[in-house]
């Protein structure tokens, strides 16, 4: 059964396609539906977000990718549908990050278009429901006595978290093998981006960056917020050769290549990650050692733009 308060909106050049599609909606039961062209498709969703985007060719595909900045600004969800006659599998790479979630192919639209939408329906009812949720347990956490482990600016593990967690981490390669990543995550225009904007819009940025980072990592990896300028990733892989940069590139285009949207206006950062690995055989070792090698790696990243990391020797 359809959500008639599912907010829908309708994006195209061609008004002409989004009354046809309008249509077919309304007469199967959606009546929050709004229509726009991609150039005032912005405007309208800051002035009101959407639960369900449909939209149409190249200046479609860019738009999602907009639509995805002012999600993470707004903590919000838009299920991206495209009409595009490329290729699909492209586009829904999980490494493209164009923020497409489903595609039609235009031929294809009147076999299609309803069952894709029932599909999104669902979905982006579960999804709003579990970030409300989600909302009110960072609340709840945030009143908890155990707060001293949670960085109230972002949600994530703050310093303590991340000592706690790494030394779990440390005692479990240890005992069971395996392997620890450890990157250290650095804005370097941090201190540019304080001077030129204030600190209230340098804390709006470090929440985007937060959510970002959440997105492009794994449920099961340690992500914390070390300080102002920092966050810290930990993954367990079961071997040391996981911990490369390659395997972790997707995740510095993810923070370089694509903006912030903020009050501020549309921001990049200028990120480098460090890189340092380790397995059982370079047991026993503090945790500060690792701090302190992530940290004199994270100046060569800045200099390359690459991410540079380090193995730790083995014992003996």
């Amino acid at each position: 059964m359809s959500n008639p308060n599912l907010s829908i909106l309708l994006v195209n050049d061609d008004p002409a396609w989004s009354d046809r599609i309008s249509g077919i909606l309304r007469n199967n039961g959606y009546i929050n539906i709004r229509q726009t062209s991609p150039g005032e498709a912005r405007t309208v969703l800051e002035q009101q977000s959407a639960d369900l985007l449909l939209t149409a060719g190249d200046a479609g595909l860019a738009l999602a990718s907009r639509v995805q900045q002012l999600d993470e600004m707004g903590d919000h969800y838009t299920y991206t549908l495209l009409f595009t006659d490329r290729d699909p599998q492209v586009l829904l790479d999980e490494t493209a990050d164009n923020g497409i979630d489903e595609v039609i192919h235009p031929a294809q639209l009147e076999l299609q278009l309803l069952p894709r939408v029932y599909a999104a329906d669902r979905l982006c009812s579960s999804l709003q429901r579990m970030r409300q949720e989600n909302r009110l347990l960072r609340q709840n956490i945030a009143s908890l006595e155990q707060r001293n482990v949670v960085d109230s600016l972002t949600g994530l593990g703050n310093a303590r978290y991340l000592r706690q967690r790494l030394a779990d981490a440390l005692r479990q390669v240890q005992a069971r093998g395996g392997a620890i990543c450890y990157l250290l995550i650095g804005v370097q225009n941090a201190a540019q981006l304080q001077r030129e904007h204030g600190g209230d819009f340098y804390d709006e940025l470090i929440q985007a960056v937060g959510r970002r980072l959440q997105q492009m990592v794994r449920p099961l990896d340690v992500l914390a917020r070390l300080d102002d300028r920092h966050f810290v990733l930990v993954t367990l892989p079961a071997d040391l050769q996981e911990c490369a940069p390659s395997s972790f590139k997707r995740l510095h285009d993810g923070l370089n290549l694509k903006g912030f949207m903020t009050t501020a206006g549309d921001l990049r950062i200028t990120a480098g990650i460090s890189l340092v690995g380790l397995d059982a055989k370079s047991l026993p070792l503090e945790a500060d050692t690792l701090f302190e090698e992530a940290s004199q790696l994270l100046a060569d990243s800045y200099a390359t733009g690459l991410v540079t990391a380090k193995r730790m020797p083995a014992k003996g």
